[in-house]
């Protein structure tokens, strides 16, 4: 099982998440601040953090910026707020996946399991050897799981890379929005858009010289996403 770091100014929330995934054997570790999760993230190994947006001394927005500077764990960010624009801030800024306070036991238990499947995909936990698939300047080794871009690394969150692996093994292949993100996340894609679409824009930024005209990762309007062929 995992360890997974939950962090939350609310000691009674992190309480009961303990209780939840404790259930399901993973091993739990407890920060009530972003600078606390930060400390602990460079003294255990975690393979999966949970965290607020709201905290005092370092706040789950600004707590992320810096972790994306030398992981790609799985964050799970939590919030007491519904709107679209903290979801995809939180997307904006890194985070793998968004769950709302109040929040239903069970849906967080599988969104963390989800989670560290394709962390367990990229090879942090297991790795497994695939294959190298390469288009022009860009390459991703799946078996070492990198990707370059004119022969220099690029660093990609889980998500990212698991999007761009799809669409490079199936060059040519135009995948819609709902097919990305029922294929990436594994549960249908209800108000999928947004969340595909910030993404997308990570990954172009990231592999691309300029995002706005694309030489990779091209969009057939109206219809959805793809890799050309070499």
């Amino acid at each position: 099982m995992a360890n997974i770091l939950v962090c939350d100014d609310d000691r009674e929330i992190v309480d009961a998440i303990e209780i939840y995934l404790s259930q399901d054997g993973h091993c739990i570790f407890k920060a009530y601040d972003g600078k606390q999760a930060i400390d602990l993230l460079k003294k255990e190994e975690i393979h999966l953090l949970i965290m607020d947006i709201m905290m005092p001394k370092l706040d789950g927005i600004r707590a992320t910026l810096k972790i994306r500077e030398y992981s790609s764990i799985p964050i799970i960010m939590l919030s007491a707020k519904s709107e679209d624009t903290d979801k995809i801030l939180g997307l904006n800024i890194g985070a793998d996946d968004y769950i709302t306070k109040p929040f239903n036991p069970l849906e967080l238990v599988a969104r963390v399991k989800s989670n560290l499947r394709r962390y367990t995909s990229l090879g942090s936990l297991n790795a497994e050897s695939k294959s190298v698939y390469q288009v022009g300047g860009l390459v991703i080794n799946d078996d070492t799981k990198q990707v370059m871009v004119d022969g220099e690394p690029v660093k990609m969150t889980p998500i990212e890379y698991n999007i761009l692996l799809l669409l490079m093994k199936n060059q040519g292949r135009v995948f819609s929005i709902d097919q990305i993100y029922e294929s990436i996340w594994n549960e249908d894609a209800i108000g999928a858009d947004n969340t595909v679409a910030v993404h997308i824009r990570h990954i172009r930024e990231k592999i691309e010289i300029n995002p706005r005209e694309p030489r990779y990762l091209k969009v057939v309007w109206g219809v959805g996403y793809k890799i050309d062929k070499q």
